[in-house]
């Protein structure tokens, strides 16, 4: 009795091409939210900081990049994300370009793009996750929105507390 042959990966060079995008999507986007919630969370301008922020926007990137491919090998189920997506690494790239001249709009716009990334998550992936799956669609859009723009909000008010206080004692 011959048996069939056992193949690790699918065959359909399609499947076998969103597996792969997936995979490092996957990837890429851990990186992300470990690497943003670092530099969020160390002294601005310190070289960690910086490095951190860097492999941010360098994963970023990649999600981008495998995001796209898998949104065009399945467009209707993924253009929203896509949308989120574009969104986001425009936020990232914003708040990169503008990390020295304008510091405000630098931590908003990589916030921004930190809450984008997690959207994007939870839209996609919340209706599979224990909690998540209880609520209802809207709230993987608001709450990460909602959280995300209070931080980000007290992040440029304590930026700015800080640099006024600094002028006050440099006088």
């Amino acid at each position: 009795m011959i048996i069939g042959k056992v193949h690790p990966f699918p065959e359909d060079p399609q499947v076998l091409s969103i597996a792969l995008a997936l995979a490092i999507h996957i990837t890429a986007g851990i990186t992300c939210v470990c690497c943003g919630a670092i530099a969020a969370l160390t002294w601005k301008g310190s070289p960690r900081h910086r490095r951190f922020g860097r492999v941010y926007l360098w994963a970023w990137a990649v999600v981008y990049l495998t995001l796209t491919v898998m949104s065009v090998i399945r467009w209707r189920e993924n253009v929203h994300l896509f949308v989120i997506g574009t969104l986001g690494l425009t936020a990232a790239l914003t708040g990169y370009v503008n990390r020295g001249r304008r510091p405000d709009l630098h931590i908003l716009a990589m916030g921004a793009s930190y809450v984008l990334l997690l959207i994007g998550f939870y839209v996609d992936n919340g209706p599979r996750l224990p909690l998540w799956e209880r609520l209802p669609t809207v709230a993987y859009w608001l709450l990460p929105a909602l959280i995300g723009s209070a931080l980000i909000a007290r992040a440029i008010v304590r930026r700015r507390q800080r640099h006024a206080s600094a002028h006050s004692d440099s006088r």
